[in-house]
């Protein structure tokens, strides 16, 4: 018995090593090669070197629900609900403003002035009591001379100034827009802000908003925390499930210190159903994405509230390895994705994207495994445990719904 389970954890150390080698060769699972000339030129420091993002960033911003209409009372009472409903002590611990918190015009020194009507207290203030809470407030900016919806300045020309009132305020993270950007390339335009960032005396999350119109994967590692490989998600199975599907082929480009990024969670604002939340989560939660919540939490509901507390989930996306989960098998609109975790485990999603429920199974030769290898099989969704399982997994799954298991050696 010795002998199987050393061959079992062998065919399990096997897999991760195929996983990871295909993932550093852009060869496995479907990966797109990119064309060298595409690269940037060689960065001699580090700019993203600031010790954040060891794992991806979870967090609430307030885009997707709110738009432009924000203003400080919701934001205190955002953070005072990430707290109270028990998700900042899942690991939630950014609330990031986004567009529209400032005044459309710079004062006569040429800084940023927080909008009065919205934000009467300031920035600072509205830091000092997120921080309060044990949380990290995140703001907006963008790589051009006016943000996105062209209500307040962008931070192009001025990204010393804009980073050192930042940190003077205590801010913890910027989301950085790409829009009015002058024709001016984001390999040119996003590391000045790094820079700047790193040379404002306090570290600051950098979320690099360029769209993926550069293939930033290819170079924003070296730059940010996380780049977006996406244009904006909505709150729909199709705008989700392509956001998902653009973000896949460049899995190799992630790991500790920088990640892919295909938007912000919709979960809970009301476009799908509970089916298309939960996959919609653990897709996230597979490749590595930002966790970050796009609804109202102030008044979210039960369901909403228990698929984003799945610690067996959070911890996928939260595992140490950091390897970013892919798809690696599709047979009509039945799909299993899958991935290394830490400790020799493999995580593995069965997603239905058909209009009625099917049966997906899952071999080991999918995933590189012997087929006599035994392991455990964790169903993080039901939170049951089957055991000694040999060769394959099979589940009927619902329309528009997952499956997610861990596998774990014997």
């Amino acid at each position: 018995m010795a002998s199987a389970n050393a061959n079992n954890k062998y065919s399990l150390s096997r897999l991760l090593l195929i996983l990871a080698f295909c993932c550093c060769c852009c060869i496995c699972f479907n990966a797109i090669p990119i064309s060298a000339a595409r690269h940037m030129k060689p960065i001699k420091k580090k700019l993203s070197a600031n010790g954040l993002a060891l794992t991806p960033q979870m967090g609430w911003n307030s885009w997707n629900h709110f738009q432009c209409n924000i203003e400080e009372k919701l934001i205190r009472e955002t953070a005072d609900a990430m707290v109270s409903t028990g998700l900042a002590a899942l690991g939630y611990e950014y609330i990031n403003l986004d567009d529209c918190w400032a005044e459309l015009n710079r004062d006569s020194q040429g800084n940023l002035v927080p909008k009065a009507s919205t934000f009467p207290s300031g920035i600072k203030a509205l830091a000092d009591y997120v921080h309060g809470k044990g949380l990290k407030l995140g703001i907006y900016s963008d790589a051009g001379t006016q943000t996105c919806s062209k209500q307040m300045p962008g931070s192009l020309g001025y990204e010393e100034q804009d980073a050192k009132t930042f940190a003077s305020w205590g801010i913890d993270y910027l989301k950085y827009d790409n829009c009015n950007n002058n024709g001016i390339s984001a390999k040119e335009r996003y590391p000045v802000m790094a820079k700047a960032l790193l040379n404002s005396g306090r570290s600051i999350f950098f979320s690099m908003c360029e769209w993926g119109q550069e293939d930033p994967a290819t170079w924003a590692k070296s730059v940010g925390n996380s780049w977006r490989t996406t244009g904006d998600i909505s709150d729909s199975w199709d705008s989700m499930t392509s956001r998902a599907d653009l973000n896949d082929k460049w899995a190799s480009y992630a790991g500790p210190g920088g990640w892919n990024d295909p938007d912000m969670l919709e979960v809970g604002n009301g476009g799908m159903n509970g089916n298309e939340y939960r996959s919609h989560f653990s897709i996230w939660a597979l490749v590595k994405a930002p966790l970050l919540i796009g609804c109202d939490i102030r008044s979210v509901d039960k369901e909403t509230l228990g698929l984003l507390s799945n610690k067996e989930v959070i911890a996928i996306n939260q595992d140490k390895l950091g390897i970013q989960g892919k798809k690696i098998k599709k047979d009509g609109d039945l799909e299993v994705w899958g991935g290394p975790l830490s400790g020799n485990r493999v995580a593995i999603l069965l997603l239905n994207r058909g209009a009625s429920q099917a049966t997906i199974t899952a071999y080991w030769s999918d995933l590189g495994l012997n087929s006599t290898t035994v392991v455990d099989v964790r169903d993080v969704w039901a939170h049951s445990t089957q055991t000694s399982v040999e060769g394959q997994i099979s589940a009927a799954v619902a329309s528009h719904d997952c499956k997610m298991y861990v596998l774990s050696p014997k």
